[in-house]
Formats: structure tokens, C-alpha cells, sequence
């Protein structure tokens, strides 16, 4: 149907007559809401491994940047700019989803760096789009007219392609691995998109540096900290906690 739905789109966008290529477009994003829901269907991902919801979602966004792109043709601005940012915060609570449904290395390995670039790259692109929507927005009727004249076709653009043996969010993870373990990698990637997690875990280290008499773990400190050192020291004092609550518990039997 998303296929169907993306013909039909280029098609659209071939008649003269405004009504009817209108109409056209309405038709188009009614078949790719039909597509998105297909997709999006719960029941499914629940069914799925962490690696395979993140195929599936990913999917599903470029659904609907191809919805935001049938308002952006028919110069319904506010539509854009809202479907730009709820689709942004859908990525970012469906890249938790999948990190929280992530049970081993394994898994870890393939969707750290993919996630890592989806916040580097595809979010940026999207927030640089809703930007550029909110710009045009706010000008002027005549400055509009005299940007939609405007040629930003540079004869002298020269393209190039790079090829990487690696990409670099698989070099930084292979990097991060050798200094961390599973449980640690995953929630300093769940810091990306859940800063207040990051916080708790601050806060939970101050509490036992003050019992352990570390005095440098102080709040101030921790927050100039990387994501790295935030959750290894989380997970130090959390094993030494329990190992400690387990100590006492046989002591007492």
C-alpha cells in the first residue's frame, strides 16, 4: 500500500488542475495513514525482538515524513510543522521502547550504533526541516513571494561520496564495549533520550559516595561527567549495595 500510495503521490503531482491534484494528494495520505497504521500495530511489535521493532519503526517514520511531505505540497504549513515535531518525540519514545526491549549483547550490538545515528542524523534532520518550516512561517507575505523566485540552484555544486570502512557510531560503540558492560551500555544509551534517568542516577551516587566517604562524587562533579562514568559508577555502588544487603541478611541467619 506504501508503495501504491507513493505512485499515486508522483502522479498527483502532475496535473495542472489545483482542485483535482488536491484531491489526488487527500486520496494519497488517506492509502499512507492506512500504510502508517499497518505498521504502528502493537500487537505485532510486542511480538518482535528489539532489533526487528526497530526495522519495523523506522519503517513506520519514513511513513509519515512522506505524510508531512503531502502537507508541505499543498503549503499547509502548521500541519507540517505539528506532524514534524509529534514525529520527533515518536521516534525518541519508540527509540526507548526498543532499548528498554533489548535483553542481550547481541541485540546491543546491532541497535546502539543505529540508534546513535537515528539521534545524530535523522533526528537533526527533521528538527533542521520543522526549523526551516517555522522560519518560512513567520515571514512576511512579500518575502515570501521573493524566496519562492529565488534560484538556490549553484551550477558549481560539487557532490562527493564518502566511503567508511566504519561508520563512526560503530567505532565510538566498539570503543564504549571495552570500557563498560551490557546493563551499563544500555541505559547510557536510554540517557540519550531520558536525561531525567541520567539524574536519578547522579543523585543515587552522591547518596553512596557519602557513605563510602568519596568525597569527589559530588553532584557537581558527576554532572560534567560522560554518560560513560555516570553508569559504570551507578552500577559499582548498585552491585556493592546488594552485595552488602546480602552480607547482612546471612549474617543475621
Amino acid at each position: 500500500m506504501f508503495i501504491q500510495a507513493m505512485n499515486r503521490f508522483r502522479s498527483a503531482m502532475q496535473l495542472q488542475d489545483f482542485s483535482r491534484r488536491n484531491a489526488e494528494i487527500d486520496g494519497v495520505r488517506g492509502m499512507l495513514f492506512a500504510a502508517l497504521a499497518d505498521y504502528s500495530n502493537p500487537h505485532l511489535l510486542e511480538e518482535t525482538c528489539a532489533a526487528g521493532q526497530l526495522r519495523r519503526l523506522e519503517c513506520a517514520w519514513a511513513i509519515e515524513q512522506v505524510i508531512v511531505a503531502t502537507y508541505q505540497v499543498q503549503n499547509e504549513v502548521s500541519a507540517v510543522s505539528d506532524r514534524l515535531s509529534h514525529l520527533q518525540d515518536k521516534i525518541c519514545q519508540d527509540a526507548v521502547t526498543v532499548i528498554n526491549r533489548c535483553e542481550s549483547h547481541d541485540e546491543l550490538d546491532f541497535i546502539f550504533p543505529e540508534i546513535i545515528r537515528i539521534k545524530n542524523h535523522d533526528l537533526a534532520v527533521l528538527d533542521s526541516w520543522q526549523n526551516h518550516v517555522d522560519w518560512m512561517q513567520s515571514l512576511p507575505s512579500s518575502e515570501l513571494k521573493l524566496l519562492s523566485s529565488a534560484d538556490f540552484n549553484s551550477p558549481d555544486t560539487q557532490y562527493s561520496t564518502i566511503n567508511l570502512a566504519e561508520p563512526p557510531e560503530q567505532l565510538v560503540y566498539e570503543s564504549l564495549t571495552e570500557k563498560s558492560h551490557f546493563y551499563s551500555l544500555r541505559d547510557q544509551l536510554l540517557f540519550i533520550f531520558k536525561p531525567e534517568l541520567r539524574r536519578e542516577y547522579e543523585f543515587y551516587i552522591s547518596q553512596q559516595a557519602v557513605i563510602t566517604g568519596h568525597k569527589t562524587l559530588v553532584t557537581s562533579n558527576l554532572q560534567q561527567a560522560s554518560d560513560l562514568t555516570v553508569a559504570n559508577l551507578y552500577y559499582y555502588f548498585k552491585i556493592r549495595d546488594e552485595s552488602k544487603d546480602k552480607t547482612e541478611v546471612v549474617s543475621a541467619n
